[in-house]
């Protein structure tokens, strides 16, 4: 049976009270009883309750974190980066997936605001980021992860999302095709993304193909869907962009569906550098977020807004890199 804080006092020969001052380090408890508790807690495997903890206005050692959607590998990864390095610093993470919608996101922020986390982790897509600011207390710190949403005053650490979209154009570009599609999410990293592709395309004289551009939903499904629009026009592009990677496991979908062969005859390349890139075949090529150097700079700014609430609002940019597969080749 678990022990109690009651167990621990009978054991102790103390009061319930010295104990909650010894877990709370709260009190003027002598060094010989304090250690005595300890020792006893110890002994009977005592695990204070972090609720407990919580209402008493102590620290919870746990962040809450927000994501679109599990079933993307890309943040299962980012969970699974930013859960090293939180337990690194002595912290729990409370992973919520919102599904991309607003009202589901809203409810887990009240939530995990009643359970007095210590931090919050916005990975998550909002519709009306705006609503956002109605939520969120100046006495929780907060970052904002891979999201430049530059109508909010908050931290964030995120990836140059225009350079990648520019340096994907690049690399298809230096490989000679000038004929490119691309397929995005309805998001504010999709939209920089497609921003820097575009610029890619007229600072080469080419002047971007709008029907050869779509926007989805983000999945393979949706992506598949949204190359056939693509590969099934009169006239189609010999290399298609698209702002993720499982969008780019379904554009490599509809290719195979209608006898097209990447990169033969179609290259494709993605963004995110998730595991999906790694086992597809062909290897997909693809624009890379440096995930675990962005969990460890968003896990060590929410520390330090805890010492200092007040520190002006930072925006960390990381530095996308292209990871060259077998899913382009030459024109």
């Amino acid at each position: 049976m678990k022990s109690t804080i009651y167990d621990v006092a009978k054991a102790a020969g103390v009061s319930i009270a010295t104990v909650s001052k010894v877990v709370n380090q709260t009190g003027n408890i002598s060094v010989k009883t304090r250690e005595r508790v300890l020792h006893i807690m110890k002994e009977l495997q005592y695990q204070p309750s972090v609720v407990a903890s919580a209402l008493t206005g102590k620290k919870t050692s746990t962040f809450g974190l927000l994501i679109s959607d599990l079933a993307n590998p890309f943040f299962a990864e980012v969970a699974r980066n930013l859960e090293d390095q939180a337990q690194a610093a002595g912290y729990s993470i409370v992973m919520c997936s919102t599904d991309n919608k607003d009202d589901k996101g809203m409810n887990y922020i009240s939530l995990l605001q009643r359970k007095q986390i210590d931090g919050l982790i916005i990975a998550c897509q909002f519709t009306k980021w705006s609503h956002l600011e109605d939520y969120i207390t100046e006495s929780l710190p907060i970052v904002l992860f891979s999201k430049d949403i530059t109508s909010l005053t908050m931290h964030t650490v995120t990836v140059d999302d225009f350079k990648g979209g520019y340096e994907a154009i690049r690399h298809l570009l230096q490989l000679g095709h000038a004929d490119i599609g691309i397929i995005t999410e309805d998001s504010p990293s999709g939209e920089h993304r497609v921003r820097g592709a575009k610029q890619a395309m007229k600072d080469a004289g080419i002047e971007p193909n709008e029907q050869w551009i779509t926007v989805v939903h983000s999945s393979v499904a949706e992506g598949c869907s949204g190359a056939n629009q693509i590969l099934q026009q009169p006239s189609r592009p010999t290399a298609i962009f698209t702002c993720n990677d499982l969008l780019a496991v379904g554009a490599m979908q509809s290719a195979h569906q209608i006898g097209l062969q990447v990169p033969n005859d179609l290259s494709i390349i993605g963004f995110d550098d998730t595991i999906l890139s790694q086992i597809v075949v062909p290897r997909l090529t693809t624009i890379a977020q440096p995930i675990p150097d962005m969990a460890k700079e968003t896990i060590q700014l929410l520390l330090r807004q805890a010492d200092t609430p007040d520190m002006p609002k930072q925006k960390i940019v990381f530095q996308p890199q292209l990871v060259s597969g077998d899913s382009t080749q030459l024109r």
